[in-house]
């Protein structure tokens, strides 16, 4: 095995307290039951980290808002103390006060904070970015690019603190042309990535860390190379994902989602990112170039 695995962990959560017109998930309630089954699976993930003697990186990818749930908050807290733990980090809209990383280790633990414009005020999401930045929390922020927000990302990104990075993911359900050229400019100038979100480079044949270092990890243990390759390599509490471990080349056409193509050997994330590659905050905080950086 590895020296190294990310692990990419996506749990039976699918409910969230925000209600985002683009977002196609966290449209369900999960119930008392769910959320039980929920908060076990998700114990014995962490138990389960807990016996390996290999390094791991873990990032949480809920359907839903994980961090509303104590079994999250308590789980990134644990996680973040394990020795091997080389990373822990979890997407999440900062909705949740800070108390709970009182006892966290903030060397290893990372948050990735979506700001969504229609459902938070841009006073208050600050200000949540205000507590983190006093605690020393390492955090990436990010939106995505609706037209008739651009204004509100400029805004957000120039009271942000400037060693605070900045990430934009297009629109998924947008037209063709939705983004004149000018707005494209304008998100350069925030994400010098952006190009990768946009206009994905085409993947079959690529690269890719996936399944050789990289894992996705439902609730059940069931493991599969990627979130976007259905390809059962196994289970993580038998063992039996083990003997499968390998490079592999990507059989799907596009990739268009972050947490996909940002482990792809051909793309430049690993050389720009480093140890920030989880939660999305580049090695060189401020932008080097716009437009699509060279390729490692």
């Amino acid at each position: 095995m590895n020296d190294h695995l990310t692990l990419l962990y996506r749990g039976r959560l699918s409910s969230c307290n925000y209600d985002c017109g683009y977002c196609p998930f966290a449209k369900s309630h999960d119930s008392r039951d769910a959320l039980r089954k929920d908060a076990s699976d998700l114990g014995r993930f962490v138990d389960w980290a807990g016996s390996q003697s290999m390094e791991l990186s873990v990032l949480f990818t809920p359907w839903g808002e994980g961090l509303v749930r104590r079994h999250y908050r308590e789980a990134m807290v644990h996680l973040s103390r394990l020795p091997h733990l080389r990373r822990v980090a979890i997407q999440t809209n900062l909705c949740v006060g800070t108390r709970w990383l009182d006892e966290a280790n903030l060397a290893s633990l990372a948050l990735w904070c979506t700001y969504h414009p229609s459902q938070v005020s841009r006073t208050a999401f600050l200000g949540r970015c205000r507590k983190l930045n006093r605690l020393g929390v390492q955090y990436s922020v990010g939106v995505v690019a609706m037209r008739e927000h651009l204004e509100e990302i400029e805004a957000v990104r120039a009271e942000l603190p400037a060693d605070v990075p900045m990430w934009i993911n297009a629109y998924d359900g947008r037209p063709p042309d939705y983004y004149a050229p000018s707005d494209v400019e304008r998100l350069l100038r925030i994400d010098p990535h952006f190009l990768y979100n946009l206009d994905p480079a085409p993947s079959f044949g690529a690269p890719c860390r996936t399944g050789e270092s990289v894992l996705s990890v439902d609730g059940d243990g069931n493991v599969k190379r990627c979130h976007f390759v259905h390809e059962p390599l196994g289970n993580l509490y038998d063992g039996s994902f083990v003997s499968h471990l390998r490079a592999r080349a990507c059989p799907n056409a596009h990739c268009d989602c972050y947490i996909g193509y940002s482990h792809r050997k051909d793309l430049p994330f690993q050389r720009d990112y480093g140890k920030g590659i989880l939660e999305r905050i580049p090695l060189l905080r401020s932008p080097r170039s716009g437009g699509r950086l060279a390729t490692a």
